[in-house]
């Protein structure tokens, strides 16, 4: 029986695979072989969040290591009664160098699976274009000799199960957290598990389910749950799938639409250092409380981490409200000798070596996240690192992608024969001896040294997908393939990094600071850059212009710790070369201190940067707050 005539359905037409054929597909051996796979997938029914079909569809895929899959496939569909097995042979995928790409859906005609490969070979990924919600998992098996006994050692999982949104309400949904500890001999003993459910909002469950075993079979293991007296976060028969090192483990119910993903810890403190790949799901349910509804979302990404900080991003799909979107953001952690960390909406857990970050929500945000070290990518020549494009604000993850007029900064090797910077405005095309080529457009350019060059990307630079080279005299580098934005927002920052407080600016040009913070009702001006086209259209490099000053096409809001805040310009800054200007009124509402400085366009989030606000007046405005759809977990 063939699966793909069986269940496949038409879902939102994605944007970005249209110009598929121009993506980098250099990294198509990094999938190479036979997985095993699950993906969850979900369909909003009403405005209460919740579902109107769920499905889960898992078991063993076979890559080529040339573009083509065959899956060898069990279906669980809540609109049929029974599983559902056959092949589906006609899958396609493109991996770029770094190990972004997409596959395409098995469960949507013409959607893609966007995600990213890590070191350790596994996928992880979501079809953030496409109009739906899911998550995708994929892991090489098991090498051959693996048995019970291999499956031992002390193990951290996240659980997310989503079946109440489809049979009891959104309410009903559940969050869990748990160790479990097999003994290569089949026990797995007591497994106790903390975590939370919808309704319940922010009351912690607990569950002690003791006597557990697991079988071997088919290269997985299978353990069950079982129901208990009082509350049951976790219960049935789950399968567990494991990545060849034995460091991460994923899987579900074979006929439910849960998903969970698990670490194995170390015995000493890991470090979180380095380049991470990340995906996962979201389920807020802060507004239930007040009889509102469950907000899904849906999302891949990456994250950079060193010395206690992450800069971030998430392409996050949240089809309640009909659009997907990129979201940067910024983060602290503090890793401890048991390998957790906390924030105030998630549970995290880094494994053995620091190579596997998991994370569960902390009720009323339900979610589940893993992070898996990124590959390595090297080169010789005139080199591009094919994760070393990056927003030269916010230093946002390549994962970000790209937009028109964003000043840009470019990593590698011998990209210049030295060190020079652009002298005069408009920005040259040609720096010593260096060019860069974004689609077929010479790029304006700031500076160039061996090991890093910063550009303009040009307005005309279309929509899709980027191809960029860098040329050094007569060599031209690898091509580094980006998926372009309207707008990618990125605050600058003092000092430069993306973190910490943001290029701001009191109306006498002082810089806004702890010293001197802004006020209720003042409007500053905000540095950054990524905002997208602007009119009247400008030549590429160029100094914004005075007389006629250049506003973004694109709609850009802020808000300042979640509340909403007046933006009075948006646009070019003027008589400087790419750099743009947002000018926005301290909205009232906010206490004295630190608060994070938001921008949004119609495709983007960024919040990174920070703002210090002086004590508000005796008098101020009523306050406007942005909508919930705006509220992240991280």
């Amino acid at each position: 029986m063939k699966l793909a005539r069986l269940f496949l359905f038409c879902a939102v037409a994605s944007a970005w695979p249209a110009a598929a054929q121009t993506w980098d597909s250099s990294g198509n051996g990094m999938l190479s072989g036979t997985y095993y796979f699950r993906e969850v997938y979900y369909i909003i029914g009403d405005n209460a969040g919740d579902f109107s079909r769920a499905l889960a569809l898992y078991n063993q895929v076979t890559f080529d290591g040339n573009g083509h899959y065959t899956m060898n496939a069990v279906l669980a569909d809540s609109n049929a009664g029974t599983l559902q097995s056959g092949t589906i042979s006609n899958g396609t995928y493109s991996i770029s160098a770094s190990g972004y790409g997409f596959i395409s859906n098995p469960l949507s005609t013409g959607d893609f699976i966007f995600g990213l490969v890590s070191q350790s070979g596994v996928f992880v990924g979501s079809s953030t274009e496409a109009g739906f919600n899911d998550l995708f998992v994929a892991a090489p098996l098991l090498p051959a000799g693996a048995s019970t006994s291999t499956f031992k050692g002390t193990y951290t999982v996240a659980d997310i199960d989503l079946s109440g949104p489809l049979y009891y309400g959104v309410g009903y949904a559940l969050n869990s957290m748990f160790q479990m500890n097999p003994d290569g001999a089949g026990n797995l003993g007591t497994v106790n598990i903390t975590g939370y459910a919808g309704l319940g909002g922010s009351t912690v469950y607990t569950q002690s389910s003791p006597g557990i075993k697991y079988v071997f079979s088919n290269g997985a293991w299978s353990v069950t749950f079982p129901s208990t007296s009082n509350a049951t976060l976790v219960s049935g028969q789950k399968y567990v799938y494991s990545s060849p090192d034995g460091n991460f483990i994923f899987g579900g119910s074979p006929n439910g639409f849960d998903m969970f993903v698990g670490v194995r810890m170390g015995t000493t403190a890991p470090t979180l250092n380095g380049l991470y790949y990340q995906a996962g799901i979201d389920e807020d349910e802060s507004n239930l409380a007040t009889g509102g509804y469950g907000l899904l979302d849906t999302y891949y990404g990456s994250l950079s981490a060193s010395g206690g900080s992450i800069v971030g991003h998430q392409r996050q799909s949240d089809v309640f409200f009909k659009y997907p979107t990129g979201y940067t953001y910024s983060d602290t952690y503090t890793v401890k000798t048991d390998g957790t960390y906390s924030t105030p909406a998630m549970r995290y857990a880094v494994g053995a070596g620091g190579a596997v970050r998991i994370g569960s929500g902390i009720g009323p945000f339900l979610a589940i996240n893993v992070a898996l070290q990124a590959p390595s990518p090297t080169g010789s020549g005139v080199y591009i690192n094919p994760q070393g494009v990056v927003n030269a604000a916010s230093f946002a993850p390549f994962t970000a992608g790209i937009s028109p007029g964003e000043l840009i900064t470019i990593y590698g090797s011998n990209l210049a024969s030295g060190t020079q910077f652009a002298s005069s405005v408009p920005f040259p095309t040609m720096l010593g001896n260096t060019q860069v080529n974004i689609n077929g457009l010479m790029a304006p350019i700031y500076y160039v040294t061996p090991g890093q060059i910063s550009v303009i990307v040009p307005y005309a630079v279309g929509t899709s997908i980027a191809t960029i080279q860098v040329i050094n005299g007569d060599t031209t580098s690898n091509t580094v393939t980006s998926l372009i934005n309207l707008t990618t927002p990125g605050v600058f920052t003092i000092p430069s990094g993306g973190i910490g407080y943001g290029a701001v600016l009191h109306a006498d040009y002082s810089l806004v600071t702890p010293a001197s913070p802004a006020q209720i009702g003042e409007t500053v001006s905000v540095y950054l850059t990524g905002l997208g086209t602007v009119n009247p259209a400008i030549q590429d490099g160029a100094a914004g212009p005075v007389t006629t000053l250049s506003n973004t096409t694109n709609t850009i809001a802020a808000d300042i710790s979640g509340i909403a805040a007046t933006v009075t310009y948006a646009g070019l800054a003027p008589q400087l070369a790419g750099l743009y200007q947002v000018n926005v009124t301290i909205p009232a509402g906010l206490t004295a201190g630190d608060h994070t400085l938001d921008i949004s366009g119609p495709d983007s989030y960024a919040t990174e940067a920070l703002i210090s606000i002086r004590a508000a007046s005796t008098t101020s405005a009523v306050e406007q707050r942005v909508p919930p759809r705006r509220k992240r977990i991280q």
